[in-house]
């Protein structure tokens, strides 16, 4: 499999989501499916006050106890302890929207047939906007990191110059979403992608993004 970004790993080619590559990422990814649990937990809950608050109470001192051990601060000291990985599968489990091991990442599962992109995602109650719907704000970000994803399909890769969605109707909440995106157009250093999410074979959303390859690799743009 190749890298997302250095041809080395790529974790999208298939519909099975890959599986953690340490110990270390098993257990992150199990910890952040406790967290995206105790997030739809936090906004639908009618528990008493005082359970929410001895809740609060216990997080609170779970969160001390993980803030006194050693941390790395985004992506690129991840790679620079040079115990978690490549680039690639550092992002594929960090990443705000699309990462396994990120607790706000909603748990968009991608892959490629071809030349083809397809995912799918459910959103729950914690990304809730219009009662009953999918934030437009989560429903963008899902379409942005999608469509990112769907650029291998083109070996270019870069990241958003612009991105502009159309919402048709109102993307449900704890539904299963279709996602499917191409290549429209490879010139240079751009990359033209259109996507579109679905439910039950209705279209919600559609968006077509203009992807830039940066000058030098995306994991050393930091330095």
């Amino acid at each position: 499999m190749f890298d997302f970004y250095t041809g080395v790993f790529n974790p999208f080619a298939s519909e099975e989501i890959s599986p953690p590559h340490t110990r270390e990422w098993a257990a992150k990814r199990r910890l952040a499916d406790a967290l995206r649990n105790l997030a739809e937990l936090a906004v639908t809950s009618d528990a008493s006050v005082e359970q929410i608050e001895e809740s609060a109470t216990r997080l609170e001192q779970i969160a001390s106890n993980l803030a006194s051990a050693p941390r790395c601060l985004g992506t690129l000291a991840f790679m620079a302890n040079g115990e978690h990985g490549s680039y690639g599968e550092i992002n594929h489990e960090l990443n705000a929207v699309g990462g396994q091991s990120n607790p706000l990442a909603p748990g968009l599962n991608q892959w490629l047939e071809g030349d083809v992109a397809h995912g799918t995602v459910c959103c729950g109650y914690a990304y809730e906007g219009p009662p009953g719907f999918v934030h437009g704000g989560h429903v963008a970000a899902i379409l942005d990191q999608f469509l990112g994803m769907a650029q291998l399909a083109g070996g270019r890769p870069g990241m958003t110059g612009s991105l502009t969605v159309r919402y048709l109707r109102p993307t449900p909440l704890n539904t299963e979403l279709r996602l499917r995106a191409e290549v429209v157009q490879n010139e240079g250093r751009k990359t033209v992608m259109r996507g579109e999410i679905s439910s039950e074979g209705e279209v919600t959303a559609t968006a077509e993004g203009l992807f830039i390859e940066p000058g030098r690799p995306i994991q050393d743009l930091g330095s």
